[in-house]
């Protein structure tokens, strides 16, 4: 039976947020609020509990999953490569709505699905999300829907979606909006933009002014 916690109310958010943390370590699926809309999560280096998840939102694996960080911190033990213009949309854009597709350590355990050797990789704005990244570290999470549904803006929806698939659900009330991250890719010696969300080029471009977007 999966429990929700509201995270509104500061002795119920303690409880779910330690709950959550449990749950993430035994390879189970949360739910958590972020700055763009409700993501379903699972420890990102667990091969089985991102399995998990894909199955949950009926996903394949042609479809990786993103990871959510707590802190840029937690960039230097996961990726390689990193451009100085990768740093410094990090620097100007993070946390918030900007996600970074970049190369990973290949030393890494992971397997987030046919990924060629990159990640897409984001550190969100929201203090529930943050908490509970810092706690377990670097979580796999893709918006908290069945595939082909809308993305869920508020924890009632996600549940009526994903159900008893998920052990803890953390209510934050509703998202800000739908509006999605921005995608860049920096993998090559170009920052590439592939999807403009709550990000426009114009914006990024004061930050890396040879900014590119995709075809």
């Amino acid at each position: 039976m999966a429990r929700r916690y509201d995270c509104n109310d500061a002795t119920d958010r303690t409880t779910g947020l330690r709950e959550a943390a449990s749950a993430v370590r035994r390879g189970e699926l949360v739910v958590l609020p972020t700055d763009t809309v409700y993501g379903i999560g699972a420890d990102a280096f667990s091969s089985q509990a991102v399995s998990d998840l894909l199955d949950a939102k009926g996903r394949g694996r042609n479809m990786p999953t993103p990871v959510l960080i707590g802190s840029p911190n937690t960039l230097h033990g996961l990726v390689t490569d990193f451009t100085e213009q990768a740093w410094e949309l990090v620097d100007a854009f993070w946390p918030g709505a900007l996600t970074l597709v970049t190369r990973h350590q290949p030393s890494l355990q992971w397997d987030l699905g046919d990924t060629r050797g990159t990640v897409a990789i984001r550190m969100p704005l929201h203090p529930v999300a943050i908490e509970l990244l810092t706690e377990v570290g670097p979580m796999a999470v893709s918006s908290a829907n069945l595939t082909g549904h809308p993305s869920p803006e508020d924890c009632d929806a996600a549940q009526g979606m994903l159900g008893d698939s998920v052990s803890v659900y953390l209510d934050g009330g509703p998202t800000p909006g739908i509006v999605p991250s921005s995608i860049v890719d920096v993998t090559g010696k170009v920052p590439v933009l592939l999807r403009a969300g709550a990000l426009d080029a114009d914006e990024l471009r004061k930050v890396v002014p040879d900014l590119e977007v995709a075809n």
